[in-house]
């Protein structure tokens, strides 16, 4: 079985508020009534938590001296000298991790503000899957701070890795589903763990969310009959049942068909202003991520060439992110 698993505002609110007379109604339109009522109310109380968890790190930066220098720390290398720095959910401040002699990341600085996405770019083994698992605390950062949800985590006992697990949730290349499991029950599985719902209720959510997902009529199946494109949707489905208030994403399209890569990429902008998640994507496909990222973070050599927004990014003149981007643009023209 698998293991389980230039401008910046000075105080980055979420701008994307769900209306009280319809919460979540884009992404539950097309469920059948049968589930449509029991996954909105649920992802309406996802939605409500996870504003409520960004305006706490925002307000824990104003107040708390120690969040507000740990995050200026990080992000300072990036605002124009005279801005306030703003919140950040999730913060590398000068992280650096090797194995052997092997220097995967050295002196790396990003951050995350609430309810944003962040896609981190660059060609295979410069880090990206790495500083995921940093975040998720698989990992340890050799040195430096890593800040999630305002804690810094560097320093967390497993016990307590566990409870920020429960906040930040992440999506693997391979799903990492129980592969001796039908499919409804890994969905299910982070359901049955809260131990307040009703087994009803559980199966509404369950077919609610793979419907949402794109892999509706699959609960029966086991994962090894699935593609590894529905094994993502169901991973994504999995992740949202545990209610969390971020996602990471580790190449989500790679190996999937431009269908499935359109469906993911539709979701993942959805759940961000919908459910005001805060998220992370790792990805080598830059169509997907003009179509997420609020900011970008590209790795070269471990190091970061370039952080900003992908306008400030098209208009960087750095030479290794230029042959970067004009290698992409051979590889899928417009």
């Amino acid at each position: 079985m698998a293991d389980a698993p230039d401008n910046l505002e000075d105080k980055p609110t979420p701008n994307n508020s769900l209306s009280a007379e319809e919460p979540v109604e884009e992404l539950v339109s097309d469920l059948p009534q049968e589930t449509k009522d029991t996954v909105q109310e649920f992802l309406a109380e996802a939605a409500q938590q996870n504003e409520a968890a960004n305006e706490a790190v925002v307000e824990a930066a104003e107040t708390s001296a120690d969040a507000a220098e740990t995050a200026a720390a990080a992000v300072m290398p990036y605002v124009q000298p005279d801005a306030e720095p703003p919140a950040a959910y999730i913060a590398f401040e000068n992280v650096s991790k090797s194995f052997g002699d092997l220097h995967v990341l050295k002196d790396v600085s990003f951050f995350v503000p609430p309810g944003e996405t962040l896609c981190i770019l660059g060609r295979s083994g410069v880090g990206k899957s790495v500083s995921l698992q940093i975040l998720m605390g698989f990992l340890r950062a050799d040195s430096g701070r890593v800040m999630v949800a305002g804690e810094d985590i560097c320093s967390f006992s497993e016990k307590q890795l566990q409870a920020i697990r429960r906040k930040v949730t992440m999506v693997f290349q391979n799903g990492a589903l129980f592969d001796s499991i039908s499919v409804g029950e890994n969905v299910a599985f982070p359901l049955r763990e809260r131990g307040d719902l009703e087994e009803d209720q559980i199966q509404r959510i369950v077919k609610g969310m793979l419907d949402m997902v794109g892999v509706s009529g699959m609960e029966d199946q086991l994962p090894s009959d699935l593609s590894t494109g529905m094994k993502r949707s169901v991973a994504i489905a999995r992740a949202l049942a545990s209610q969390p208030e971020a996602v990471l994403y580790d190449e989500p399209t790679t190996m999937v068909d431009p269908l499935m890569g359109h469906l993911l990429g539709n979701l993942i902008a959805l759940l961000k202003t919908q459910l005001h998640l805060t998220s992370i994507v790792v990805t080598h496909d830059m169509r997907f991520a003009r179509k997420l990222a609020d900011k970008v973070v590209f790795l070269h050599q471990g190091e970061v060439r370039f952080f900003g927004t992908v306008a400030e990014m098209d208009a960087s003149d750095d030479p290794i992110l230029r042959e970067f981007l004009d290698m992409d643009a051979l590889v899928l023209p417009a």
